[in-house]
Protein backbone atom coordinates (compact mmCIF):
# COMPACT_ATOMS: atom_id res chain seq x y z
CA UNK A 1 0.00 0.00 0.00
CA UNK A 2 2.77 2.45 1.04
CA UNK A 3 6.48 1.73 0.70
CA UNK A 4 9.23 4.20 1.61
CA UNK A 5 12.82 3.29 0.84
CA UNK A 6 15.82 5.29 2.03
CA UNK A 7 13.93 8.60 1.95
CA UNK A 8 15.17 11.93 3.25
CA UNK A 9 13.83 15.46 3.47
CA UNK A 10 15.86 18.67 3.51
CA UNK A 11 14.23 21.99 4.43
CA UNK A 12 14.45 24.83 1.89
CA UNK A 13 17.06 26.43 4.19
CA UNK A 14 19.21 23.28 3.60
CA UNK A 15 18.71 21.86 7.12
CA UNK A 16 18.28 18.08 7.15
CA UNK A 17 15.00 17.05 8.84
CA UNK A 18 15.36 13.28 8.46
CA UNK A 19 17.20 10.77 6.32
CA UNK A 20 17.44 7.02 5.60
CA UNK A 21 13.81 6.35 6.52
CA UNK A 22 12.49 2.91 5.56
CA UNK A 23 8.81 2.15 6.16
CA UNK A 24 6.03 -0.06 4.80
CA UNK A 25 2.27 0.14 5.39
CA UNK A 26 0.51 -2.95 4.11
CA UNK A 27 -3.07 -3.29 2.87
CA UNK A 28 -5.66 -2.79 5.67
CA UNK A 29 -2.85 -2.30 8.17
CA UNK A 30 -3.35 0.38 10.86
CA UNK A 31 -0.27 2.02 12.35
CA UNK A 32 0.07 4.85 14.86
CA UNK A 33 3.17 6.95 14.15
CA UNK A 34 4.68 8.54 17.26
CA UNK A 35 7.83 10.52 18.04
CA UNK A 36 8.99 13.77 19.57
CA UNK A 37 7.97 17.16 18.20
CA UNK A 38 10.21 18.22 15.33
CA UNK A 39 11.29 14.74 14.25
CA UNK A 40 9.31 15.04 10.99
CA UNK A 41 6.07 13.05 11.45
CA UNK A 42 3.78 15.66 9.88
CA UNK A 43 6.26 16.27 7.08
CA UNK A 44 6.34 12.53 6.36
CA UNK A 45 2.53 12.46 6.05
CA UNK A 46 2.62 15.45 3.70
CA UNK A 47 5.21 13.69 1.53
CA UNK A 48 3.03 10.57 1.29
CA UNK A 49 0.00 12.80 0.56
CA UNK A 50 1.92 14.40 -2.32
CA UNK A 51 2.03 17.86 -0.76
CA UNK A 52 5.81 17.98 -0.28
CA UNK A 53 8.59 16.59 -2.49
CA UNK A 54 11.12 13.99 -1.41
CA UNK A 55 14.71 15.19 -1.21
CA UNK A 56 15.93 11.67 -1.98
CA UNK A 57 14.74 8.08 -1.87
CA UNK A 58 11.75 6.22 -3.28
CA UNK A 59 8.02 6.45 -2.48
CA UNK A 60 5.60 3.84 -3.86
CA UNK A 61 1.81 4.13 -3.43
CA UNK A 62 -0.85 1.64 -4.54
CA UNK A 63 -3.77 3.93 -3.70
CA UNK A 64 -4.47 7.65 -3.66
CA UNK A 65 -4.30 8.77 0.00
CA UNK A 66 -6.94 10.82 1.83
CA UNK A 67 -5.21 13.32 4.09
CA UNK A 68 -6.58 15.00 7.23
CA UNK A 69 -4.18 17.85 8.12
CA UNK A 70 -3.29 19.25 11.52
CA UNK A 71 -3.06 22.87 10.32
CA UNK A 72 -5.64 24.58 8.09
CA UNK A 73 -3.87 27.73 6.87
CA UNK A 74 -3.45 26.23 3.38
CA UNK A 75 -7.25 26.01 3.01
CA UNK A 76 -7.93 29.66 3.84
CA UNK A 77 -10.22 31.29 1.27
CA UNK A 78 -11.77 28.00 0.18
CA UNK A 79 -15.37 26.86 0.53
CA UNK A 80 -16.49 23.78 2.44
CA UNK A 81 -17.14 22.05 -0.91
CA UNK A 82 -13.58 22.79 -2.08
CA UNK A 83 -12.08 21.47 1.16
CA UNK A 84 -14.25 18.34 0.87
CA UNK A 85 -12.89 17.84 -2.66
CA UNK A 86 -16.31 17.84 -4.33
CA UNK A 87 -16.40 21.29 -5.95
CA UNK A 88 -15.57 19.95 -9.42
CA UNK A 89 -18.21 17.22 -9.17
CA UNK A 90 -20.84 19.73 -8.05
CA UNK A 91 -19.98 22.04 -10.93
CA UNK A 92 -20.17 19.16 -13.42
CA UNK A 93 -23.54 18.10 -12.00
CA UNK A 94 -24.93 21.63 -12.24
CA UNK A 95 -23.77 21.98 -15.85
CA UNK A 96 -25.26 18.61 -16.80
CA UNK A 97 -28.57 19.54 -15.17
CA UNK A 98 -28.44 22.80 -17.12
CA UNK A 99 -28.38 20.79 -20.36
CA UNK A 100 -24.67 20.38 -21.19
CA UNK A 101 -23.71 16.93 -22.50
CA UNK A 102 -19.89 17.12 -22.84
CA UNK A 103 -18.35 13.66 -22.04
CA UNK A 104 -15.72 15.18 -19.77
CA UNK A 105 -18.48 16.45 -17.46
CA UNK A 106 -19.78 12.89 -16.98
CA UNK A 107 -16.21 11.69 -16.35
CA UNK A 108 -15.78 14.41 -13.77
CA UNK A 109 -19.07 13.53 -12.04
CA UNK A 110 -18.14 9.83 -12.03
CA UNK A 111 -21.77 8.75 -11.43
CA UNK A 112 -21.93 10.70 -8.14
CA UNK A 113 -25.40 12.08 -8.84
CA UNK A 114 -26.08 12.26 -5.12
CA UNK A 115 -22.85 14.10 -4.24
CA UNK A 116 -24.64 17.12 -2.70
CA UNK A 117 -26.96 15.05 -0.48
CA UNK A 118 -24.22 12.58 0.45
CA UNK A 119 -21.92 15.40 1.53
CA UNK A 120 -24.54 17.11 3.67
CA UNK A 121 -25.43 13.77 5.29
CA UNK A 122 -21.75 13.05 6.02
CA UNK A 123 -21.36 16.48 7.66
CA UNK A 124 -24.55 15.98 9.70
CA UNK A 125 -23.14 12.67 10.93
CA UNK A 126 -20.48 14.78 12.66
CA UNK A 127 -23.14 17.15 14.06
CA UNK A 128 -22.17 19.78 11.50
CA UNK A 129 -25.41 21.08 10.00
CA UNK A 130 -24.75 23.28 6.99
CA UNK A 131 -27.35 24.66 4.60
CA UNK A 132 -24.79 25.68 2.00
CA UNK A 133 -21.67 23.81 0.91
CA UNK A 134 -20.36 27.09 -0.53
CA UNK A 135 -19.98 28.45 3.01
CA UNK A 136 -16.47 29.84 3.63
CA UNK A 137 -14.29 27.30 5.45
CA UNK A 138 -12.66 30.15 7.40
CA UNK A 139 -15.90 30.83 9.30
CA UNK A 140 -15.81 27.41 11.01
CA UNK A 141 -14.26 26.75 14.42
CA UNK A 142 -11.20 24.53 14.82
CA UNK A 143 -13.32 21.52 15.78
CA UNK A 144 -15.73 22.10 12.87
CA UNK A 145 -12.84 22.27 10.40
CA UNK A 146 -11.59 18.88 11.57
CA UNK A 147 -15.12 17.48 11.19
CA UNK A 148 -15.28 18.64 7.54
CA UNK A 149 -12.21 16.55 6.76
CA UNK A 150 -13.52 13.59 8.75
CA UNK A 151 -16.85 13.81 6.88
CA UNK A 152 -14.84 13.53 3.67
CA UNK A 153 -13.87 9.97 4.63
CA UNK A 154 -17.50 8.88 4.20
CA UNK A 155 -17.90 10.94 1.03
CA UNK A 156 -14.83 9.50 -0.75
CA UNK A 157 -14.49 6.03 0.88
CA UNK A 158 -10.67 6.06 0.47
CA UNK A 159 -8.54 2.91 0.75
CA UNK A 160 -5.65 4.80 2.37
CA UNK A 161 -6.04 7.25 5.27
CA UNK A 162 -3.38 9.69 6.52
CA UNK A 163 -4.51 11.48 9.70
CA UNK A 164 -2.43 14.16 11.45
CA UNK A 165 -3.63 14.86 15.03
CA UNK A 166 -7.32 14.37 14.11
CA UNK A 167 -8.59 14.52 17.69
CA UNK A 168 -7.25 18.05 18.26
CA UNK A 169 -10.12 20.49 18.90
CA UNK A 170 -12.74 17.72 19.01
CA UNK A 171 -15.16 17.50 21.93
CA UNK A 172 -15.70 14.23 23.79
CA UNK A 173 -18.60 12.85 21.66
CA UNK A 174 -16.68 13.59 18.46
CA UNK A 175 -13.58 11.87 19.85
CA UNK A 176 -15.61 8.77 20.62
CA UNK A 177 -17.03 8.82 17.08
CA UNK A 178 -13.52 9.19 15.62
CA UNK A 179 -12.23 6.21 17.62
CA UNK A 180 -15.15 4.06 16.47
CA UNK A 181 -14.54 5.11 12.85
CA UNK A 182 -10.86 4.18 12.95
CA UNK A 183 -11.56 0.86 14.67
CA UNK A 184 -14.15 -0.14 12.06
CA UNK A 185 -12.63 1.19 8.85
CA UNK A 186 -11.22 -1.31 6.35
CA UNK A 187 -8.87 1.31 4.93
CA UNK A 188 -5.13 1.25 5.52
CA UNK A 189 -4.32 3.85 8.15
CA UNK A 190 -1.30 5.89 9.19
CA UNK A 191 -2.14 8.06 12.19
CA UNK A 192 -0.04 10.76 13.86
CA UNK A 193 -1.41 11.61 17.30
CA UNK A 194 -0.49 12.36 20.91
CA UNK A 195 -3.95 11.27 22.12
CA UNK A 196 -3.02 8.17 24.12
CA UNK A 197 -6.60 6.93 24.33
CA UNK A 198 -6.84 7.09 20.54
CA UNK A 199 -3.40 5.53 20.10
CA UNK A 200 -4.48 2.53 22.16
CA UNK A 201 -7.24 1.81 19.62
CA UNK A 202 -4.65 1.39 16.83
CA UNK A 203 -3.21 -2.16 16.72
CA UNK A 204 0.35 -1.30 15.61
CA UNK A 205 2.84 1.42 16.56
CA UNK A 206 5.87 2.89 14.80
CA UNK A 207 8.31 5.30 16.44
CA UNK A 208 10.10 7.91 14.34
CA UNK A 209 13.33 9.28 15.77
CA UNK A 210 16.70 10.63 14.68
CA UNK A 211 17.81 6.98 14.39
CA UNK A 212 15.08 6.20 11.84
CA UNK A 213 11.83 4.24 12.07
CA UNK A 214 11.17 1.36 14.49
CA UNK A 215 8.01 -0.77 14.43
CA UNK A 216 6.38 -2.34 17.48
CA UNK A 217 3.96 -5.27 17.30
CA UNK A 218 1.21 -3.76 19.42
CA UNK A 219 -0.74 -0.66 20.42
CA UNK A 220 0.55 2.30 22.43
CA UNK A 221 0.27 0.50 25.79
CA UNK A 222 2.36 -2.34 24.35
CA UNK A 223 4.88 0.22 23.08
CA UNK A 224 5.16 1.92 26.48
CA UNK A 225 5.64 -1.46 28.18
CA UNK A 226 8.52 -2.22 25.80
CA UNK A 227 10.00 1.23 26.40
CA UNK A 228 9.75 0.69 30.18
CA UNK A 229 11.76 -2.50 29.81
CA UNK A 230 14.38 -0.59 27.80
CA UNK A 231 14.38 2.23 30.35
CA UNK A 232 14.80 -0.17 33.27
CA UNK A 233 17.65 -1.91 31.47
CA UNK A 234 19.24 1.48 30.80
CA UNK A 235 18.89 2.43 34.47
CA UNK A 236 20.58 -0.80 35.49
CA UNK A 237 23.40 -0.04 33.06
CA UNK A 238 23.78 3.45 34.55
CA UNK A 239 23.91 2.02 38.08
CA UNK A 240 26.44 -0.62 37.00
CA UNK A 241 28.66 1.99 35.33
CA UNK A 242 28.44 4.28 38.37
CA UNK A 243 29.53 1.34 40.52
CA UNK A 244 32.34 0.52 38.09
CA UNK A 245 33.50 4.15 38.17
CA UNK A 246 33.61 4.17 41.98
CA UNK A 247 35.47 0.85 41.96
CA UNK A 248 37.99 2.10 39.38
CA UNK A 249 38.66 5.22 41.47
CA UNK A 250 39.09 3.09 44.60
CA UNK A 251 41.56 0.83 42.81
CA UNK A 252 43.48 3.83 41.53
CA UNK A 253 43.75 5.24 45.05
CA UNK A 254 44.78 1.87 46.53
CA UNK A 255 47.38 1.36 43.79
CA UNK A 256 48.81 4.84 44.34
CA UNK A 257 49.02 4.29 48.09
CA UNK A 258 50.67 0.91 47.60
CA UNK A 259 53.18 2.34 45.11
CA UNK A 260 53.99 5.23 47.46
CA UNK A 261 54.67 2.77 50.30
CA UNK A 262 56.90 0.64 48.08
CA UNK A 263 58.79 3.71 46.91
CA UNK A 264 59.26 4.96 50.48
CA UNK A 265 60.39 1.51 51.71
CA UNK A 266 62.81 1.18 48.80
CA UNK A 267 64.29 4.59 49.44
CA UNK A 268 64.84 3.77 53.12
CA UNK A 269 66.65 0.53 52.29
CA UNK A 270 68.83 2.27 49.72
CA UNK A 271 69.89 4.95 52.22
CA UNK A 272 70.78 2.33 54.83
CA UNK A 273 72.78 0.41 52.27
CA UNK A 274 74.76 3.54 51.35
CA UNK A 275 73.76 3.60 47.69
CA UNK A 276 75.50 6.41 45.76
CA UNK A 277 73.52 9.65 45.18
CA UNK A 278 73.63 9.26 41.37
CA UNK A 279 72.19 5.75 41.66
CA UNK A 280 69.57 7.03 44.12
CA UNK A 281 68.41 9.59 41.54
CA UNK A 282 68.20 6.91 38.86
CA UNK A 283 66.15 4.62 41.13
CA UNK A 284 63.91 7.55 42.13
CA UNK A 285 63.25 8.38 38.46
CA UNK A 286 62.42 4.74 37.76
CA UNK A 287 59.97 4.70 40.68
CA UNK A 288 58.33 7.90 39.48
CA UNK A 289 58.08 6.44 35.97
CA UNK A 290 56.41 3.31 37.32
CA UNK A 291 53.96 5.44 39.32
CA UNK A 292 53.17 7.56 36.25
CA UNK A 293 52.57 4.46 34.09
CA UNK A 294 50.35 2.98 36.77
CA UNK A 295 48.41 6.24 37.07
CA UNK A 296 48.00 6.46 33.27
CA UNK A 297 46.57 2.91 33.14
CA UNK A 298 44.01 3.68 35.83
CA UNK A 299 43.15 7.08 34.34
CA UNK A 300 42.52 5.46 30.95
CA UNK A 301 40.15 2.96 32.54
CA UNK A 302 38.38 5.69 34.56
CA UNK A 303 38.03 7.90 31.47
CA UNK A 304 36.53 5.02 29.50
CA UNK A 305 34.00 4.21 32.25
CA UNK A 306 33.15 7.90 32.67
CA UNK A 307 32.51 8.31 28.92
CA UNK A 308 30.26 5.23 28.89
CA UNK A 309 28.37 6.65 31.86
CA UNK A 310 27.90 10.04 30.17
CA UNK A 311 26.52 8.34 27.05
CA UNK A 312 24.10 6.27 29.11
CA UNK A 313 22.91 9.31 31.08
CA UNK A 314 22.42 11.24 27.82
CA UNK A 315 20.14 8.42 26.63
CA UNK A 316 17.70 9.08 29.45
CA UNK A 317 14.45 10.83 28.54
CA UNK A 318 13.90 14.56 29.09
CA UNK A 319 11.47 13.75 31.90
CA UNK A 320 14.11 11.73 33.77
CA UNK A 321 16.70 14.50 33.38
CA UNK A 322 14.39 17.31 34.52
CA UNK A 323 13.43 18.01 38.10
CA UNK A 324 10.35 20.22 38.27
CA UNK A 325 9.29 21.94 41.47
CA UNK A 326 6.96 24.78 42.39
CA UNK A 327 7.28 27.31 45.18
CA UNK A 328 4.43 27.25 47.67
CA UNK A 329 1.41 29.56 47.43
CA UNK A 330 0.55 31.77 50.39
CA UNK A 331 -3.13 30.76 50.20
CA UNK A 332 -4.32 28.22 52.78
CA UNK A 333 -5.89 24.93 51.70
CA UNK A 334 -9.69 25.04 51.34
CA UNK A 335 -10.00 28.83 50.98
CA UNK A 336 -12.89 29.78 48.68
CA UNK A 337 -11.38 31.53 45.65
CA UNK A 338 -14.63 32.30 43.85
CA UNK A 339 -18.34 31.52 43.77
CA UNK A 340 -20.68 31.82 40.78
CA UNK A 341 -24.45 32.06 41.13
CA UNK A 342 -26.70 31.78 38.03
CA UNK A 343 -23.79 33.15 35.98
CA UNK A 344 -24.48 33.84 32.29
CA UNK A 345 -23.19 35.85 29.35
CA UNK A 346 -25.20 37.20 26.42
CA UNK A 347 -24.24 37.50 22.80
CA UNK A 348 -26.77 40.07 21.68
CA UNK A 349 -30.14 39.00 23.07
CA UNK A 350 -29.20 35.32 23.35
CA UNK A 351 -27.83 33.90 26.62
CA UNK A 352 -24.87 31.58 26.13
CA UNK A 353 -26.16 28.94 28.56
CA UNK A 354 -29.76 27.76 28.91
CA UNK A 355 -29.36 27.79 32.67
CA UNK A 356 -26.98 30.05 34.52
CA UNK A 357 -23.89 28.39 35.98
CA UNK A 358 -23.59 27.99 39.75
CA UNK A 359 -20.42 26.61 41.32
CA UNK A 360 -17.65 27.39 43.81
CA UNK A 361 -13.88 26.94 43.48
CA UNK A 362 -11.68 26.29 46.52
CA UNK A 363 -7.91 26.41 46.93
CA UNK A 364 -6.52 22.95 46.19
CA UNK A 365 -9.36 21.97 43.83
CA UNK A 366 -8.54 20.29 40.53
CA UNK A 367 -11.56 21.00 38.35
CA UNK A 368 -12.17 20.15 34.69
CA UNK A 369 -14.50 22.24 32.53
CA UNK A 370 -16.13 20.09 29.86
CA UNK A 371 -18.74 20.58 27.18
CA UNK A 372 -19.28 20.31 23.45
CA UNK A 373 -17.42 22.52 20.97
CA UNK A 374 -18.92 26.02 21.16
CA UNK A 375 -20.49 25.50 24.61
CA UNK A 376 -18.70 28.56 26.02
CA UNK A 377 -15.78 27.07 27.98
CA UNK A 378 -13.34 29.81 26.95
CA UNK A 379 -15.98 32.48 27.67
CA UNK A 380 -16.32 31.09 31.20
CA UNK A 381 -12.56 31.39 31.66
CA UNK A 382 -12.69 35.04 30.54
CA UNK A 383 -15.45 35.66 33.12
CA UNK A 384 -13.42 34.01 35.89
CA UNK A 385 -10.36 36.09 35.01
CA UNK A 386 -12.44 39.29 34.99
CA UNK A 387 -11.70 39.97 31.32
CA UNK A 388 -15.41 40.38 30.56
CA UNK A 389 -18.32 41.20 32.91
CA UNK A 390 -21.20 38.76 33.41
CA UNK A 391 -24.49 39.64 31.73
CA UNK A 392 -26.52 37.85 34.38
CA UNK A 393 -25.97 36.34 37.80
CA UNK A 394 -23.13 37.01 40.20
CA UNK A 395 -19.46 36.10 40.44
CA UNK A 396 -17.86 36.72 43.84
CA UNK A 397 -14.14 36.21 44.26
CA UNK A 398 -11.45 36.68 46.87
CA UNK A 399 -8.17 38.21 45.70
CA UNK A 400 -5.97 35.54 44.14
CA UNK A 401 -3.08 35.31 41.72
CA UNK A 402 -3.85 33.39 38.51
CA UNK A 403 -1.94 32.35 35.41
CA UNK A 404 -3.87 31.54 32.23
CA UNK A 405 -2.27 29.11 29.79
CA UNK A 406 -4.03 28.66 26.44
CA UNK A 407 -3.30 25.88 23.96
CA UNK A 408 -0.76 28.02 22.10
CA UNK A 409 1.09 29.04 25.29
CA UNK A 410 0.57 32.67 24.27
CA UNK A 411 2.03 33.77 27.61
CA UNK A 412 5.42 32.81 26.15
CA UNK A 413 4.80 34.50 22.78
CA UNK A 414 6.71 37.75 23.00
CA UNK A 415 9.65 39.47 21.43
CA UNK A 416 11.71 38.67 24.51
CA UNK A 417 14.49 36.12 24.35
CA UNK A 418 14.36 32.89 26.33
CA UNK A 419 16.71 34.34 28.95
CA UNK A 420 14.80 37.66 29.15
CA UNK A 421 11.52 35.80 29.69
CA UNK A 422 13.06 33.74 32.50
CA UNK A 423 14.53 36.89 34.07
CA UNK A 424 11.10 38.58 34.05
CA UNK A 425 9.90 35.98 36.59
CA UNK A 426 12.96 36.47 38.83
CA UNK A 427 11.22 37.98 41.85
CA UNK A 428 13.79 36.73 44.38
CA UNK A 429 16.84 38.35 42.73
CA UNK A 430 18.60 35.15 41.68
CA UNK A 431 22.07 35.70 40.21
CA UNK A 432 22.55 35.41 36.44
CA UNK A 433 24.38 32.09 36.72
CA UNK A 434 21.52 30.70 38.84
CA UNK A 435 18.98 31.61 36.16
CA UNK A 436 21.11 29.90 33.54
CA UNK A 437 21.41 26.78 35.70
CA UNK A 438 17.60 26.61 35.84
CA UNK A 439 17.29 27.12 32.09
CA UNK A 440 19.71 24.24 31.57
CA UNK A 441 17.66 22.10 33.95
CA UNK A 442 14.63 22.69 31.74
CA UNK A 443 16.61 21.67 28.64
CA UNK A 444 17.43 25.17 27.36
CA UNK A 445 21.11 25.01 26.44
CA UNK A 446 23.35 28.06 26.11
CA UNK A 447 22.75 28.41 22.35
CA UNK A 448 18.99 28.87 22.94
CA UNK A 449 19.19 31.66 25.55
CA UNK A 450 19.12 34.44 22.92
CA UNK A 451 16.40 32.72 20.86
CA UNK A 452 13.11 34.62 20.53
CA UNK A 453 10.15 33.11 22.40
CA UNK A 454 8.13 33.55 19.20
CA UNK A 455 10.20 30.87 17.47
CA UNK A 456 9.71 28.18 20.14
CA UNK A 457 7.66 25.05 19.53
CA UNK A 458 4.64 24.21 21.67
CA UNK A 459 6.69 21.87 23.85
CA UNK A 460 9.47 24.43 24.27
CA UNK A 461 6.98 27.15 25.28
CA UNK A 462 5.50 24.78 27.85
CA UNK A 463 8.93 23.96 29.31
CA UNK A 464 9.88 27.65 29.42
CA UNK A 465 6.63 28.42 31.25
CA UNK A 466 7.38 25.70 33.81
CA UNK A 467 10.91 27.06 34.17
CA UNK A 468 9.55 30.58 34.77
CA UNK A 469 7.10 29.32 37.40
CA UNK A 470 9.98 27.42 39.00
CA UNK A 471 12.04 30.64 39.11
CA UNK A 472 9.20 32.70 40.61
CA UNK A 473 9.50 33.07 44.36
CA UNK A 474 5.78 32.42 44.84
CA UNK A 475 3.55 30.01 42.97
CA UNK A 476 0.20 31.30 41.62
CA UNK A 477 -2.95 30.42 43.55
CA UNK A 478 -4.69 29.30 40.35
CA UNK A 479 -3.43 27.88 37.06
CA UNK A 480 -6.01 27.81 34.27
CA UNK A 481 -5.17 25.51 31.37
CA UNK A 482 -7.17 25.71 28.10
CA UNK A 483 -6.53 22.57 26.01
CA UNK A 484 -2.88 22.49 27.14
CA UNK A 485 -1.99 19.20 25.41
CA UNK A 486 -3.16 20.04 21.87
CA UNK A 487 0.29 21.08 20.61
CA UNK A 488 2.44 18.81 22.78
CA UNK A 489 4.04 15.50 21.93
CA UNK A 490 3.81 12.67 24.45
CA UNK A 491 7.21 13.27 26.16
CA UNK A 492 6.27 16.92 26.77
CA UNK A 493 2.82 15.87 27.99
CA UNK A 494 4.58 13.66 30.55
CA UNK A 495 6.75 16.59 31.64
CA UNK A 496 3.65 18.78 32.07
CA UNK A 497 1.83 16.03 33.97
CA UNK A 498 4.76 15.53 36.33
CA UNK A 499 4.95 19.29 36.98
CA UNK A 500 1.24 19.68 37.68
CA UNK A 501 1.31 16.77 40.13
CA UNK A 502 3.81 18.80 42.16
CA UNK A 503 1.66 21.96 42.11
CA UNK A 504 -0.15 22.51 45.44
CA UNK A 505 -2.50 25.27 44.26
CA UNK A 506 -5.77 25.19 42.32
CA UNK A 507 -6.11 23.81 38.79
CA UNK A 508 -8.88 24.67 36.35
CA UNK A 509 -8.51 22.65 33.15
CA UNK A 510 -10.37 22.66 29.84
CA UNK A 511 -9.50 19.39 28.11
CA UNK A 512 -11.17 16.49 26.32
CA UNK A 513 -8.19 14.22 27.02
CA UNK A 514 -9.60 11.84 29.64
CA UNK A 515 -6.26 10.20 30.40
CA UNK A 516 -4.49 13.52 30.96
CA UNK A 517 -7.25 14.66 33.34
CA UNK A 518 -6.99 11.42 35.28
CA UNK A 519 -3.20 11.59 35.51
CA UNK A 520 -3.12 15.17 36.88
CA UNK A 521 -5.61 14.20 39.58
CA UNK A 522 -8.75 16.08 38.50
CA UNK A 523 -11.36 15.46 41.20
CA UNK A 524 -14.24 17.69 40.08
CA UNK A 525 -15.91 18.34 36.73
CA UNK A 526 -18.12 21.24 35.66
CA UNK A 527 -20.24 20.23 32.65
CA UNK A 528 -21.46 23.08 30.45
CA UNK A 529 -24.49 22.48 28.24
Amino acid sequence: MVHLQNISYIHPNKDMLFQDIHFTLNKQEKIALIGQNGVGKSTLLQIIAGLLPLSSGTLFLEEKPYYVPQQFAAYSGQTVAQVLGIADMREALQRILAGEVAPELYDQLNDRWDIEEASLEALAEWDLILSDLDQPFDLLSGGEKVKVFLAGIRVHQPALLLLDEPSNHLDRPAREKLMTLLENTRASLLLVSHDRELLDRIPLTAEMSSQGMQRFGGNYSFYTAQKDLERNALEQQVLAKEKALRKAKDKEREANERQQKLNARGKGKQEKAGVARIMMNTLRNQAEGSSAKLKAVHQEKITGVRQDLQQLRASRSDLEQMKVGFAQSNTHQGKKLLEATALNYRYGDRPLWEEGLSFALYHGDRMAIQGRNGAGKTTLIQLILGKIPPSEGELKDNPFQAIYVDQDYSLMQSNQSVYEMAASFNQSALQEHELKIRLNRFLFAKESWDQSCLSLSGGEKMRLLLCCLHIASQAPDLIILDEPTNNLDIPNMEILTEALLGFQGTLLVVSHDARFLEEIGVNRTLFIK
